[in-house]
């Protein structure tokens, strides 16, 4: 999980602080060289991590801090205050074209998931009912206009092409006019990247630049290449002024560094962060929300809008009269696993529960999807009326299911049994609320009702 070091560090450190009564100088003190050893490990650049210290201990031993009644709380809010700073402040939004179209050009390194990351744009654009067109400018790297090809299949969004013997500039500027005719509102130049930065590489930028100019150019950075993905920003902005980042492969990353770096040492915004290999593993960055992803305080408004953007309203609302009238099966249940596996990967959406990672039992758990998979193989393989009335199914039923799903029967029992239990819950809280509705009308009220 992206920061997972840096994040365990960094609350290990600060529960020693909740735990003191008052705070000294002193405290303050080993407590930021905690900070720093754990902003350092995560390859964060050390100016940053200078700056950043010096900062939070300035703040921190301040006499509002140091005599309030939870110093230790204070000097967590101004860590977290600093660290939402360090990494921009508020989110930054792409910039649209007050006359269509709007251009986004997409540089980077080779290898950096540039053309992946313009599908993946192009998806979050289509999802606001918009008109993208994909421009295949990279005639270098061997099947990369193929690729975008086949992003552009799979999302049923068109790519605009001159094959490998036009220049770049020429594609670019007749994909610009076609897109114009055609009626795109959006334009997503795939520009071509190297293995390392030349001047060929950026004279051929700016001429594109030049010819079509862009609204925004995106720079593509691998967060696992670490520091290097801060030079590279460095370099890219130096030639090209460019308007903003886009952060690929976070959810492989457990140090981060890149994310807390890029925007402190080149000043350019990071606008997305790619968090998967599906063409929908990209959300807006927002460093407010990363700041409490790290601190352990979860990303509950993200989750949020997860949920909203996935799972069906009016399958929800007949789940809540199911479970209102203890009326789940097993299909219900299936029906459930199927939309959490649309909010993306188990252990980033756990990531976004406040403290979850501080659960016992949960520091150091598996979070496997593919144990998702094997509860659905289960479940399909069960019978209609299994499905409906769990009680008839039997020894013999079990090995005939466990043979099915290609499970053991130990598994098939499990499910069943936390199935039970599950349906015993849901019968308990349903006749809480119906004796509560009872009561509420003979003036007995719970302390949160109105």
């Amino acid at each position: 999980m992206v920061f997972e070091g840096l994040a365990n560090r960094l609350q290990d450190t600060f529960n020693r602080l909740r735990g003191k009564g008052k705070l000294s100088e002193s405290d303050v003190a080993e407590a930021m060289r905690e900070v720093r050893l754990a902003l350092l490990e995560a390859d964060v650049n050390f100016k940053v991590v200078k700056d950043f210290v010096a900062k939070v201990k300035e703040r921190a031993v301040g006499q509002e801090v140091l005599q309030s009644l939870t110093p230790g709380q204070h000097v967590i809010k101004i860590v977290n205050e600093e660290l939402t700073e360090l990494m921009g402040g508020a989110q930054s939004k792409l910039a649209i074209s007050p006359k269509a179209p709007t251009v986004y050009m997409m540089v980077g390194l080779q290898g950096a998931g540039k053309t992946t990351h313009t599908g993946k744009l192009a998806r979050l654009l289509q999802k606001d009912h918009k008109k993208p067109l994909l421009v295949a400018c990279d005639i270098y790297r061997p099947a990369a206009i193929k690729q975008l090809q086949v992003l552009g299949e799979q999302l049923d969004v068109p790519v605009f092409s001159l094959g490998n013997e036009v220049s770049p500039v020429e594609i670019a500027r007749q994909a610009l006019e076609h897109a114009k005719s055609y009626g795109h509102d959006y334009v997503l130049i795939d520009t071509a990247g190297r293995l390392h930065i030349d001047e060929a590489l950026m004279d051929e930028l700016k001429q594109i630049k030049e010819t079509v100019q862009p609204n925004e150019i995106l720079l593509v950075v691998d967060a696992m290449t670490g520091q290097d993905a801060v030079n590279v920003a460095e370099s890219f902005n130096t030639q090209l002024d460019v308007t903003g980042a886009i952060l690929t492969k976070l959810d492989g990353d457990t140090r981060g560094g890149a994310a807390l770096s890029i925007r402190a040492v080149t000043g350019t915004q990071i606008k997305f962060a790619g968090t998967g290999e599906k063409i929908d593993a990209i959300e807006p960055f927002h460093p407010d929300r990363m700041a409490s992803r790290i601190l352990g305080m979860g990303d509950v408004l993200t989750l949020i809008e997860k949920a909203q953007a996935s799972i069906d309203k009016d399958k929800a609302i007949d789940l809540e009269r199911k479970m209102r009238n203890a009326d789940f099966t097993l299909d219900d249940f299936l029906d459930q696993l199927q939309q959490v596996k649309q909010l993306g990967p188990l252990d980033q959406i756990m990531g976004m529960l406040p403290g979850m990672n501080k659960v016992k039992g949960l520091q150091n758990a598996n979070v496997d999807d593919k144990q998702i998979g094997r509860i659905e193989a289960i479940i399909r393989s069960m019978t209609p009326t299994e499905r409906t009335e769990p009680g008839v199914i039997n020894s013999s039923r079990r090995k005939r299911i466990a043979a099915g799903s290609g499970t053991s029967v130990q598994e098939v029992n499990r499910l069943l049994k936390q199935f039970e239990e599950m349906q015993k819950m849901m019968k308990q809280f349903s006749g809480m609320a119906k004796k509560m509705k009872g009561k509420k009308g003979k003036g007995f009220k719970l302390p949160f009702m109105p």
